[in-house]
């Protein structure tokens, strides 16, 4: 038995050629040339040497040539390792060591930061977009695609064979990759499709959230796709340019996190016009349910909230037209997935709770990763009994109703985005003067949550330096939406029984 996700492009080539399928600018594809070209730089990157099951790692914005080698990497047979846009050279070569890439195929947008890595990790560089001189890189992609015959077809894989690499952090080190299967992916994008969205092949998607996130990518990307819709990128989201693109390409259908229907709002009060959106999707963070309330009122449209993990594919449960939506909720569970409440301090084994009881949210089914790559440890403590644990805490009503609660972790999540204090802290505790370092999230009405260091400077600092000088420090040793906005000093830490940090009561203290 073999399947790909390639073939979302694929049969989309074959069934709708002359469909439109990919907006961006002024750049226009139909389904049929959009697949011609990956399958031309599928070629070019079997001829750089890539072989089915390498790893490829991708690295560009919210561009036509994102998903033109999305799924080039795919039709050659490799699997797909997004990078993040805001990581530092030196983090994106982490990701390009720990997955083991074989090529680094980077936008010409990135580049500078593509080549650094690429040359920390010793890892070939090929661009992709337009031509700009890049050191050590081995060309463009789409010229290296001209010197030989385009794929026929893409090259077979199993179900349950690699497809992407998402790199996820945990509380406890590193970034972690996620491995998510050719099944997994394919199933998640049509149960997004067909029965949680109820998409329509009349319908039109704007693509604001980054592709190289698990969100972007799966609803936006490939569920659009998949249920044969067209796709309006958008490379960098702002509120006002949304409305008015979306207006001018007729655009119904809208998936964000909560920031953006914050900005959406803010940004209608001095718009000219409003799109008639038909099908809106939150998820991400919680969304407040006056703004879910307000966007109902001026867009005159329901904001459907969902839940998932990057290993989850992402969607596990989402507010859905056949069960009805319920604000303050994260809705029901997709087709053919369960997600239940488990009691949370059992950790080597898995006990159900009934209705109402809080628990830890736990996920099993089609759409729950392999595990997490070359970390069986952490495989074997993510994955429980068949069980996914995710380490949310949350309930679900006699209804079938699930809601988040809180987080049995101490992730942040800023504008959608997990910041994972323990490498926060790792990074701060390289200054000089820091001897103790505490990273918590505190309520923000733009981000839904800012990144706040606690901090204990050490006593024998001969100048002790300011919030504001190690706020400018950690800018350069930290993503853009890792580092703390926001630093506060104190004596020493509130310590639990066994000595542990109580971020709670540090976000009690500072949320005041």
């Amino acid at each position: 038995m073999t399947l790909s996700l390639a073939s979302i492009l694929a049969e989309n080539a074959r069934r709708r050629p002359h469909a439109l399928a990919l907006v961006e600018g002024d750049r226009r594809y139909t389904f049929g040339e959009l697949w011609q070209q990956s399958l031309a730089q599928a070629a070019a990157l079997v001829e750089l040497g890539v072989r089915p099951g390498d790893r490829v790692a991708l690295m560009a914005p919210n561009v036509a040539e994102f998903p033109r080698a999305y799924y080039a990497i795919l039709a050659a047979g490799g699997v797909v390792v997004p990078v993040h846009l805001l990581l530092t050279a030196e983090e994106v070569s982490y990701v390009l060591r720990d997955s083991g890439a074989s090529v680094l195929v980077s936008h010409a947008a990135t580049a500078a930061v593509a080549a650094g890595a690429a040359e920390l990790a010793n890892v070939p560089l090929v661009t992709v977009g337009p031509a700009v001189p890049v050191p050590g890189a081995l060309g463009r992609l789409e010229e290296l695609a001209e010197r030989v015959p385009p794929l026929t077809h893409f090259t077979a894989r199993q179900p349950e064979d690699p497809a992407v690499v998402f790199y996820t952090s945990g509380t406890t080190g590193q970034p972690k990759g996620a491995i998510l299967s050719h099944l997994n992916l394919i199933m998640n994008a049509t149960v997004n499709a067909f029965d949680a969205n109820h998409v329509q092949q009349t319908d039109v998607a704007l693509g604001a959230l980054p592709l190289f996130h698990t969100f972007g990518q799966t609803v936006s990307m490939n569920s659009t796709w998949r249920a044969g819709a067209a796709l309006v990128l958008l490379p960098r989201f702002d509120a006002a340019a949304a409305l008015e693109l979306m207006v001018r390409e007729g655009v119904n259908t809208f998936h964000g996190v909560p920031t953006m229907y914050i900005a959406l709002l803010e940004a209608s009060r001095t718009a000219a016009a409003l799109p008639s959106l038909r099908l809106c999707i939150s998820g991400g963070a919680s969304l407040p349910v006056p703004v879910l309330e307000k966007f109902d009122a001026v867009f005159g449209t329901n904001i459907w909230e969902g839940y998932g993990l990057s290993e989850t594919s992402p969607t596990a449960s989402v507010n859905q037209p056949d069960f009805g939506t319920r604000a303050g909720t994260v809705g029901h569970p997709v087709w053919g997935v369960d997600v239940e409440i488990a009691r949370a301090e059992v950790e080597d084994r898995i006990e159900l709770l009934p209705a109402g009881e809080l628990g830890e949210i736990v996920v099993r089914g089609h759409n729950v990763f392999l595990g997490y790559l070359g970390r069986p440890e952490a495989t074997a403590e993510a994955l429980v009994d068949n069980w996914f644990r995710t380490g949310d805490l949350g309930t679900k009503d006699e209804a079938g109703f699930i809601t988040i609660v809180d987080r049995k972790k101490d992730i942040v999540i800023r504008g959608g985005y997990n910041v994972y204090p323990r490498e926060v802290e790792e990074a701060l505790l390289r200054h000089p003067a820091v001897a103790e370092a505490a990273v918590i999230g505190l309520p923000d009405p733009l981000h839904g949550e800012e990144v706040c260091a606690v901090l204990v400077l050490a006593k024998d600092a001969a100048e002790p330096p300011t919030a504001q000088q190690l706020i400018d420090w950690s800018k350069q040793h930290l993503a853009k939406h890792k580092y703390p906005r926001r630093v506060e000093f104190v004596d020493s830490y509130p310590l639990g029984p066994s000595h542990k940090v109580l971020k709670r009561e540090l976000r009690t203290r500072y949320s005041a």
